[in-house]
């Protein structure tokens, strides 16, 4: 049967839901994790800002490892790393909710983290090495609508888990469900169908000199922006972790650009779509991340709705962002990416101009939800074809690393746009005579809104400079079809030594 089913036509699809139930895992647990912070911090006797570590500590992992995880899939093979991740992923979600002490609810939180950056930096790339190139828009589409869904049941999930069962369960509903897909990955993968890096016939060596420069890079500025807006931005630890930023960066690119088997090598920045694309999806998320953040709070600081309420309230946006990021995806394999990317990004851009003009600390939910809801939708358009024009100009043997960079530019632009968002709030409501804190929203609502449409503005122009960039970074050549990403699919076995397809031509 195993045999059958690896043979058939709809094998895309088995390795599309395999894939796809770790994807939805990994998501769903970030937003059910943030629902359970109040009642574990109740459990351990502990201080919210204390406990949000659990969510921080999870994030900065996962960041710091998607890179070296997905050269690892391109090194070692896709289905050895992304089972490694499932099955690290699983123990350490029972671990958490056997934890005692906070240390060790947050130890295991770490350790999820890197199974979780084995499964996001090497799903993406799995499921985009059994799809031909022309239904790559309709693969990664499809994964979006995963994605999203898996945002929404989190937050639903998390309440009802919390509520009917103990905070532990938002950790062990992890293990029957990723027991089964473990199995399902074991059995139906088939490690012959994914294109690996051979430079010459040879595995080449994994980059740990770069991997630990990135992933010490990143932690560093992550923290920065994290903690910037509390510590203070001209502190001595964020100016010195800024300076830290830098100098590991340096290090990171001097590294890479001379040892002949880079982590991330650096010269696909060279080719205009992976360049321009990578950029535009940054200023996206850059733009539009901090408005989730920046409505809950308004939503329930000035408006006076619960937390509930407020996760109601912003549904229809999920669920728009979600059906019309698969819709996207599978129209841009047939019309091309540039509508998608260059609409989406002026729709998204025209609902944060609409709220800059027209917020209030009144606001009825006649006006917030459907302009959260264009804002989602522009977002939806853009994203599955912005990440398929990426993917189309590399070649099947590194699409671990450039998933992996994908992943990567949404989670440093999601931290940086909350912090950036919440700096300007802040600062705003400090120079109309209110306590600059987001602790005093309710104090001083209309401080605080004030603060919030300047940031919606600042968030439109970010999201008018992607649309720019997706302009000079144009369509969908005619003959696509043929580009490099349309290699033959070798079957590579770890017993032999094939070549990718780069390699083959020269």
């Amino acid at each position: 049967m195993l045999a059958r089913i690896k043979e058939s036509p709809n094998y895309k699809w088995w390795v599309f839901c395999t894939v796809a139930t770790g994807v939805f895992m990994s998501v769903m647990g970030h937003g059910s994790v943030l629902i359970a912070l109040p009642a574990i911090a109740k459990h351990f006797d502990a201080s919210l800002t204390t406990v949000v570590w659990i969510a921080i500590g999870e994030a900065l992992t996962i960041s710091a490892l998607l890179l070296p995880m997905g050269r690892l899939s391109d090194i070692v093979g896709r289905k050895q790393v992304f089972i490694v991740g499932y099955t690290v992923f699983l123990i350490a979600s029972a671990a958490a909710g056997f934890s005692v002490t906070l240390s060790m609810l947050l130890m295991a939180r770490v350790v999820q983290g890197v199974g979780e950056a084995m499964l996001q930096s090497n799903g993406q790339a799995m499921v985009l090495s059994v799809f031909p190139a022309s239904e790559r828009g309709k693969a990664l589409g499809t994964q979006f609508s995963v994605v999203g869904t898996g945002s929404i049941v989190g937050m639903v999930a998390g309440g009802f888990l919390v509520s009917a069962l103990g905070w532990q369960w938002v950790f062990w509903i992890n293990v029957p469900v990723g027991m089964f897909a473990l199995i399902a990955a074991v059995l139906v993968l088939d490690k012959s169908r994914f294109v690996l890096d051979r430079q010459g016939g040879q595995r080449p060596r994994f980059d740990w000199q770069g991997s630990t420069l990135s992933a010490a890079a990143l932690v560093t500025i992550l923290l920065a922006l994290t903690f910037g807006n509390q510590v203070g931005w001209g502190s001595g630890p964020i100016v010195g972790a800024m300076a830290g930023f830098l100098i590991l960066s340096a290090g990171f690119i001097w590294w890479e650009l001379r040892t002949p088997s880079p982590m991330l090598d650096l010269r696909l920045f060279k080719r205009k779509l992976v360049a321009l694309g990578v950029t535009a999806g940054w200023l996206s998320f850059l733009g539009s991340s901090g408005v989730r953040f920046l409505m809950s709070l308004y939503l329930q600081s000035v408006l006076g709705y619960s937390a509930r309420g407020a996760g109601l309230i912003t549904l229809p946006s999920a669920v728009a962002m979600t059906i019309m990021g698969t819709i996207s995806g599978r129209l841009s394999d047939r019309f091309g990416w540039l509508k998608f990317n260059v609409g989406g990004l002026a729709l998204a851009s025209l609902a944060l101009f609409i709220l800059w003009i027209k917020l209030t600390d009144n606001s009825p939910l006649g006006l917030i939800i459907p302009i959260l809801v264009l804002q989602s939708v522009g977002s939806g358009l853009f994203g599955s074809p912005n990440n398929s024009s990426i993917l189309s100009a590399v070649e099947r043997s590194k699409y671990g690393i450039v998933s992996a960079l994908t992943s990567l530019t949404r989670n440093s632009a999601n931290i940086a746009s909350t912090a950036i968002a919440t700096a300007i709030v802040v600062t705003t409501m400090g120079s109309l005579g209110a306590e600059p804190s987001l602790d005093a929203v309710s104090s001083a609502p209309s401080a605080f809104v004030v603060g919030v449409k300047r940031a919606f503005l600042v968030g439109a122009i970010m999201l008018l400079a992607g649309m720019v960039i997706s302009i000079l970074k144009g369509d969908r050549p005619k003959d696509s079809d043929t580009s490099r990403a349309e290699e033959p699919q070798e079957r590579l076995e770890t017993s032999t030594s094939h070549v990718d397809g780069e390699s083959a031509r020269g």
